[in-house]
């Protein structure tokens, strides 16, 4: 039988990167309002290179997302009834009921969020005010840049 005389080992404790939304937000947004019509949106998106964007009230206060396929189903109605494709408004075809994130939360937990929901942004908002937008490609950017852990001897 052999015996070990090094004694208990104790991991080391872990350094807590405290990596959090806010550094890795966006926050010269494109945002858009309720009563803007759907064609309007279709020209920004295109000509920002965007896919869509967060809906705001006149005070700033974050009411909805309008994205491209909210804009495609309009233009698809339109074109499918030879009606004018693109006269809805943001009101009509946005999505009201918005998943937010706090800009406080670790990027790890936004990373979990992602990969529980089907969106590919979140606004960022503070007592009701819209701060900015993460998205996953930012998640990875700042996850790639998180050190890793080693468990090691020391």
């Amino acid at each position: 039988m052999v015996k070990s005389f090094q004694g208990v080992r104790k991991a080391p404790e872990k350094e807590i990167q405290k990596v959090t939304v806010a550094e890795f937000m966006t926050v010269k947004l494109t945002t858009f309002k309720p009563t803007q019509t759907v064609g309007e949106v279709v020209k920004i998106l295109i000509d920002k290179k965007l896919s869509g964007g967060p809906v705001t009230d006149e005070n700033g206060g974050l009411v909805g997302i309008i994205s491209e396929g909210d804009c495609l189903k309009e233009a698809v109605r339109g074109k499918y009834s030879n009606s004018p494709n693109n006269s809805g408004t943001v009101a009509d075809h946005m999505v009201r009921e918005v998943i937010t994130i706090s800009p406080d939360l670790h990027v790890l937990d936004a990373a979990d969020k992602f990969l529980r929901s089907r969106v590919r942004r979140f606004p960022v908002v503070k007592d009701g005010v819209l701060l900015g937008q993460i998205s996953q490609r930012d998640v990875l950017r700042a996850v790639s840049g998180l050190k890793n852990e080693t468990w090691g001897d020391t």
